[in-house]
């Protein structure tokens, strides 16, 4: 990766804000968009630079990576999600230590977190993983599957279903995030606590706002371009 400076960063963060704004003004939208700070391989002084001019939200993709990094982050770091694939051995290793798993991509890694949860005495916030453009490369459930599983997970007691995410094929992005608002409003109609779509990165995010994100997940954008 190159490290970027702290003036890089604070930069960088300072151009994303007035694009979302902006984005946020084209699609005539009064809500919030909340952004995520992305650390894959960012040495966490680095992604401390973002904490400390107001970033509250980070999303870890690795497990072994985040329990590294997590006690040299800034106290002011105040929601961390899971969004990269969560094998559900790992599960217990991150149950107690974050605020929501964003990448839920099968029953199974739902029954497991609700095992996890139970056995931690709590109720854990979830997103279904969408694959909607059908790629055969990536996990996730399909849009034809989301209403029953929705009905089935209810009956989970320690998930809480917040909404969806999606990672799309690049060329079918904006096809897909148009997609990602109708299933979410769906969703939403007859499930009150359903409140998060998180879709867009570093190349889409403000598209990804247009079409009616409330999450973005930016690492590159902020921290500089990874080696891996």
């Amino acid at each position: 990766m190159t490290q970027r400076s702290k003036e890089e960063v604070l930069h960088a963060l300072k151009i994303i804000r007035e694009n979302i704004a902006h984005a946020m003004e084209q699609a005539g939208r009064t809500d919030c968009v909340r952004l995520m700070a992305v650390t894959k391989t960012v040495p966490p002084e680095i992604v401390n630079y973002a904490v400390d001019d107001g970033v509250t939200l980070l999303g870890e993709n690795r497990v072994q990576e985040f329990l590294e990094k997590e006690e040299q982050y800034s106290p002011s770091v105040s929601e961390i999600h899971f969004i990269g694939h969560l094998q559900t051995n790992k599960v217990k290793y991150i149950i107690e230590k974050v605020n929501c798993i964003e990448s839920v991509d099968s029953m199974r890694l739902c029954e497991e977190i609700e095992r996890q949860a139970k056995i931690h005495e709590r109720v854990i916030n979830i997103l279904l993983e969408v694959n909607i453009s059908n790629e055969s490369s990536k996990s996730g459930f399909t849009k034809q599957e989301l209403p029953e599983v929705v009905k089935e997970i209810t009956n989970f007691e320690h998930l809480r279903i917040k909404g969806l995410m999606c990672i799309p094929a690049k060329q079918e992005s904006h096809e897909a995030f148009v997609q990602m608002k109708q299933l979410f409003d769906l969703l939403k109609e007859n499930n009150p606590e359903i409140d998060t779509l998180s879709m867009g990165m570093s190349g889409d995010y403000e598209d990804a706002v247009r079409c009616g994100a409330t999450v973005v997940r930016l690492g590159s954008a902020i921290f500089g371009k990874r080696n891996t």
